[in-house]
């Protein structure tokens, strides 16, 4: 059976009971407020495009796409919602009035499907719904279009969600291993919309990072400095953007040696270094991903600028090795060789042969980068990890070297130091274009620029 996408209306015990005659009173009396006539998605006619290329995969069979459902946080609150990432990309729509709803593509015919969207419309005035429905009425929690208007804003018939339950089963992408597999295949190369939708979200990121820049002397006076870093940055993913693409990483001093640490309850220390990765996803769910390791008096001392420049040139050799035709991880490979003789050099490994330098660097390089922060997860490793770039690809590259605090074989000077510096790029014919060059990456570039903003 196919499974449920909806979750029951939210009904409260304090509420007062409804008298007959405000029910009738709460019926009538509204004006009408159709949106404009000229409400299609800008994106409407790439959705189709990519529906037609799912299509061709799945020859007579029913696909089933949900944009997923709510979920408590606690009690009566649900989480936020956003669409999941292949709904997003087949339809267009992105909101968080999209919760519940299910694409279908209905075979039509040997070698094609007829798009189907079933949408909860619009709460009609006539009954209770549009005032007492805490999860999905109109005056709780906004307007939602109308089957109409769904339809010309997505280009896609569209039904009521109750007959979607009508339905006899077929593959459903949240279930099904192989849908999920073509959809995280079909993405893997972005359209020029796409790379576009990608460059809004790495420079609203540019702009997140000056503003915590500029934040600091009032983040290191605050006893939670680190959590101080993560509001001023989300104030600016919100306000340019649907949010912050994933939970942002404010590690200071040996927190940075942590690769998730997103906690962020520490202090600053003037002292040591804040690692800041963060990303803000734009309206339409595509996010930036970019770490800067940043010297939290506004200079490196002489051991921070060692690690931060054995950081960067492995990145550099990274960036490097990206074209078209190359393996996906000769990118990491490159940077890795650089990462692994330079402990040679500290004399941290005897040699750099091996993968003994692991245990300083922890993870890979890089990822793909799209509507997902690790895009594109789903797609078999022969067409991603084991494949070859590919141009219009949007990718990070991201070395780091993570001295634990406590590790015994670094000289103690080194240890608890953290350094990851991460940018996003796009393969291009010629190479790769780094898409987040506004923010400074050497070290001599970093100092200029936090003293020009602290300035500011």
């Amino acid at each position: 059976m196919n499974e449920p996408t909806t979750a029951a209306p939210r009904t409260v015990s304090h509420d007062l009971p409804a008298s007959p005659e405000f029910a009738r009173f709460m019926a009538g009396g509204w004006a009408a407020t159709p949106l404009p006539a000229d409400i299609r998605l800008p994106v409407a006619d790439l959705a189709a495009a990519r529906r037609a290329k799912l299509s061709a995969s799945f020859p007579g069979e029913r696909l089933i796409i949900p944009a997923g459902a709510l979920k408590v946080r606690s009690n009566d609150c649900d989480y936020r919602f956003r669409p999941h990432s292949a709904y997003a990309w087949l339809t267009g729509l992105t909101g968080e009035e999209q919760a519940g709803h299910v694409l279908v593509l209905e075979p039509d015919g040997p070698h094609r499907h007829e798009a189907v969207l079933y949408v909860r419309p619009r709460s009609p005035r006539t009954g209770e719904g549009f005032y007492r429905d805490r999860r999905y009425g109109e005056f709780w929690v906004g307007r939602r279009p109308d089957l109409a208007e769904a339809e010309r804003m997505t280009g896609i018939r569209c039904a009521h969600l109750d007959d979607y339950g009508l339905l006899p089963p077929g593959r459903d992408a949240s279930h099904d291993a192989r849908l999920a597999r073509t959809l995280s295949e079909l993405r893997l190369v972005k359209d020029a919309w796409e790379v576009g939708q990608l460059q809004l979200a790495v420079d609203h990121t540019a702009a997140g990072f000056e503003d915590v820049v500029r934040a600091l002397p009032r983040a290191l006076a605050h006893p939670r400095g680190e959590r101080w870093i993560e509001g001023v940055f989300g104030l600016r993913a919100r306000a340019e953007g649907n949010g912050p693409g994933y939970d942002t990483i404010a590690a200071s001093g040996a927190h940075a040696c942590v690769l998730h640490w997103i906690r962020n309850d520490g202090p600053l220390d003037p002292r040591e270094l804040l690692l800041l990765d963060a990303g803000v996803e734009t309206d339409t769910l595509y996010t930036a991903d970019i770490t800067r390791t940043l010297p939290l008096s506004g200079r490196f001392t002489s051991v921070q600028r060692q690690v931060y420049e054995l950081v960067l040139a492995a990145q550099e050799a990274g960036i490097a090795a990206l074209k078209p035709g190359a393996s996906f991880r000769d990118f990491h490979r490159a940077g890795m060789r650089v990462i692994a003789e330079g402990l040679v050099e500290w004399g941290v490994l005897k040699s750099a042969e091996g993968d003994l330098y692991r245990r300083y660097t922890l993870c890979s390089s890089g990822h793909m980068l799209g509507l997902d922060v690790h895009d594109c997860a789903q797609a078999r490793a022969e067409a991603y990890l084991d494949g070859v770039l590919e141009e219009g690809q949007v990718l990070t590259v991201e070395p780091g070297l993570y001295l634990q605090p406590d590790d015994e074989t670094l000289p103690p000077e080194l240890r608890g130091i953290g350094v990851r510096i991460e940018d996003d790029l796009v393969i291009t014919a010629e190479g790769a274009r780094l898409m987040s060059g506004a923010l400074p990456r050497t070290p001599d570039a970093i100092e200029a620029w936090m003293g020009e903003l602290a300035g500011s």
